[in-house]
Parts: C-alpha cells; sequence; structure tokens
C-alpha cells in the first residue's frame, strides 16, 4: 500500500479538474467545504465549463448551482435540499430521480463517470486510515470508481465503524481544514407532531426495528418510545432523538437479526452530541447506502416500522414526496427502500405520516394529485397512513374501503368536500361503504 500523504492548498487540489468532468461532493454535512469554494474560483477565473456535480442532500452553501455558473457548473443532484431547491426549481439546476439504494449503482454500473470526487474525512490513524464519519452512503462508491480523490482533513469528523474506513492509498490529494460540522437541531415538535408521534409510536411494538428521517415528526415519535422494550434501528439517517433511548437502554438492537446490537446508517444530520456519539463508537455502523437501503436487507429484521413522510395523498393512496405539482421539493431518497422493506419484514409496518394540513390550511389530503405531482410512493405499497387525527390502515383494502378509511384522518373543515368527491367518483354504492363497519 502507498502510505505517502500528499498535503496541498484546495486551490492546487482542484487543478485535477478538468472541462466535462463529473464530480461527486459527499453529504449532508460532510460537504467539503473548502474544495467546492476552490472549485468555484476556477470557475470564475474562466479556466472550466460544463462540469458535471453530483451528490445528495448538503448543507452549507452551494454556490457552484448560482446561476452565474451556467455553462461552467451543472448540478445535477440526486436529492434536492434546501440549499438548491431555488435553483433546481427555475431550471438552473436538475434532478436525477433516483431511489437511494441505487445512488452508488450510478458510479459503480457506470452510468454516470465519476471522474473527482471531493470528501471529508478524519484524521490519519496509526494504520493509515481514515474515517467518511457522517457521510458513507454513495460516497464510498464515488471514492472507487473515480480518476481521482481529494480529502478534506478535517479533526471534527468523527472516526465512524462500519464501511467508513478507506485507506490513505486511495486519496491523491490531502487538504486540511479544521471546520465544525454542519449542525441540524432538532425542530421544534408542535401539538400537530405530538398528536402524530402518539398514532405513530402506537403502531410501534417491543423489539420493532425502525427506520426514521430528521424532523419534528420522527422526533416526536422517538419521544414517545420510552416506555418501549428491545428497539433496533436500521436506518439510512438518524439524528438527536435516538440518543436518549440508547442512554434508557430502550434502543439496544437486542430483536435485530442483521448486525445484532447495532446501529447501522448511511449519513448522518444532527447536532454535534450526535457526531460526538459516533466517535469511535462500535455500537454504530456507518455503511454503504447499498447495504442500508436494500429492502431485502431491512426485511430480515423483524418487526421493522418504516416511518416516511409527504407532501400529499390522494384517496387511493397514492404518496407524493418529492414535489409540488411540477416543482420538485425533495427526492425520492429511501422512502420507497424502506416501505418495500418493511411491508416483507415479520410483522413490519410501513407508516406514512404528515399533518393533515399544510401551514396554510391547505389540506394534504385530496382527492387527486395536483396535476404534474409524482408517485413516490404507489398506491400498492401503502400500509398505514397517519394524522394528527389517526391511523388508518390501508393494506388489503378496496379502493372505496380506502377512501372511507383516509377521509377518517383528514382535517374535520376538509372532510365534507372530500366525501363529495368521492361519492362523485364511486358513485352511491360508496355511502354504503361509508355506513358499513
Amino acid at each position: 500500500m502507498n502510505n505517502t500523504i500528499k498535503f496541498t492548498t484546495p486551490d492546487e487540489a482542484v487543478k485535477v479538474i478538468k472541462s466535462g468532468d463529473h464530480v461527486h461532493l459527499s453529504s449532508v454535512a460532510s460537504a467539503p467545504q473548502c474544495l467546492i469554494q476552490a472549485m468555484c474560483r476556477r470557475g470564475e477565473a474562466g479556466e472550466l465549463k460544463d462540469v458535471h456535480i453530483h451528490h445528495l442532500h448538503t448543507e452549507g452553501p452551494a454556490p457552484y448551482a448560482d446561476p452565474k455558473f451556467e455553462g461552467i457548473f451543472q448540478l445535477d443532484s440526486f436529492f434536492v435540499g434546501g440549499n438548491v431547491r431555488k435553483v433546481t426549481q427555475s431550471g438552473y439546476a436538475d434532478y436525477i430521480p433516483i431511489f437511494l439504494s441505487e445512488t452508488q449503482k450510478l458510479y459503480r454500473a457506470g452510468v454516470l463517470p465519476c471522474n473527482v470526487a471531493m470528501i471529508q474525512v478524519s484524521p490519519v490513524d496509526a494504520h493509515g486510515y481514515v474515517s467518511l464519519g457522517t457521510s458513507v452512503d454513495a460516497t464510498l462508491a464515488a471514492i472507487e470508481c473515480a480518476d481521482y480523490v481529494l480529502a478534506v482533513v478535517n479533526k471534527y469528523v468523527p472516526r465512524a465503524f462500519g464501511d467508513a474506513f478507506i485507506h490513505i492509498s486511495q486519496i491523491d490529494y490531502f487538504v486540511e481544514d479544521d471546520q465544525p460540522l454542519m449542525e441540524g437541531h432538532i425542530a421544534e415538535i408542535t401539538e400537530t407532531d405530538a398528536a402524530i408521534g402518539r398514532h405513530c409510536a402506537a403502531l410501534i411494538e417491543d423489539g420493532a426495528c425502525l427506520q426514521m428521517g430528521i424532523g419534528a415528526i420522527p422526533n416526536a415519535v422517538l419521544s414517545q418510545l420510552g416506555g418501549h422494550k428491545d428497539l433496533g434501528i436500521h436506518t439510512e439517517m438518524f439524528a438527536d432523538g435516538v440518543l436518549p433511548l440508547v442512554e434508557k437502554g430502550v434502543v439496544n438492537g437486542r430483536n435485530k437479526v442483521t448486525d445484532k446490537g447495532k446501529i447501522v446508517s448511511t449519513f448522518l444530520m444532527g447536532s454535534k452530541e450526535v457526531y460526538d456519539f459516533i466517535d469511535n463508537n462500535p455500537g454504530v455502523l456507518m455503511k454503504d447506502v447499498a447495504y442500508t437501503n436494500d429492502p431485502f436487507v431491512i426485511a430480515k429484521n423483524p418487526k421493522f416500522c418504516a416511518i416516511n413522510s409527504a407532501l400529499q395523498v390522494d384517496l387511493t393512496g397514492q404518496v407524493c414526496a418529492d414535489s409540488l405539482g411540477t416543482k420538485f421539493y425533495s427526492g425520492v431518497g429511501g422512502q420507497v427502500d424502506f416501505i418495500y422493506g418493511s411491508s416483507l419484514s415479520e410483522g413490519g409496518k410501513a407508516i406514512i405520516a404528515m399533518p393533515s394540513v399544510t401551514n396554510k390550511g391547505v389540506s394534504k389530503i385530496s382527492n387527486i394529485l395536483t396535476p404534474g405531482a409524482g408517485v413516490v410512493t404507489t398506491r400498492n405499497h401503502i400500509h398505514w397512513l397517519v394524522t394528527e387525527f389517526g391511523a388508518a390502515d390501508l393494506y388489503g383494502k378496496s379502493l372505496q374501503e380506502r377512501a372511507k378509511a383516509i377521509i377518517n384522518i383528514a382535517h374535520p373543515d376538509h372532510r365534507e368536500e372530500l366525501e363529495r368527491a368521492a361519492y362523485e367518483r364511486y358513485g352511491a354504492h360508496y355511502t354504503y361503504i361509508k355506513n358499513s363497519k
């Protein structure tokens, strides 16, 4: 193995990028900001054109997506995060629809080239290894396939276990930049979130294995699980809400079949406390997204509960989670991976949880999806739908039975309108279904 460490400056490192190259950036809290800024300086100097940028959700600035770089940088992201949402919706950036589980396959199967991978890693250990810390996901595949790997060595990157370790021989240039990682803080839990959390928690049995993301609803669910026993975590990401359950011994992974006793994730976004928690912690495995999001790996764990959210659901159970009409808001992410995996799990539950209305009071339950809205989870995949007004089990239900169950957990202000729409859609027989037990 080559144990030579080539330290250089960010501006020197990014000179390996050529016009027409495809560049991968590590995700979420691990976006290598000093390399990004150096790359953009080359763009401003007129040294580059037609460079394609790929990444999942990233935190912090995304200057390469600025309209001023049109023709210089083209962002084709695998997920539309808040920092690139406006430019994606306006057409200056673009989005590649892809299951999170298959993002790594784009590189490994040669669907997309990866000329340069720009990553962030922990300091080198005594054996010549660094850790990818909070971002393994598709970054590991990018490293394997890239012509050049540029790594920011940052003392604040946690030394995570699992698939996170790579040897320094896999890295071409190192740059030092000790900047604290971007933090994602717990969203305030509203009364609506708390009610949704209670309904979801009631569906989770002792010994269940959980997947949930970041935000107020996941935290509301986790806050209700203090009285549960022997829960496990196998997820694409987790945040601060998991830590109190670990401290209480509620989350111990005792009932897991795969990675028994371990918390498994592929990327993280939380506070410094979360990053400190995974640092040198053999109880947490940061794994390749091909593993964490494989539905058949997920299904091996009994009582798997996947809790995901939605932007809109129609009366047949179609779930839109990536767009507001024709405007892309996020992405497919891992929702389908985990919905399918949990539905295959023995005793598993696939749950879509969302408030019944938007912040402006518009019903998120509708007769039909807004024109242009994409179906992420199909009506065939959905099992449970949860709002603050209850939980509806849709699995095995007919279209008219589904409409009845979904309307029962819609906001009361919108139920009459939805009932009228269901009657117009299904005719007089719907009244019989509605009134039957």
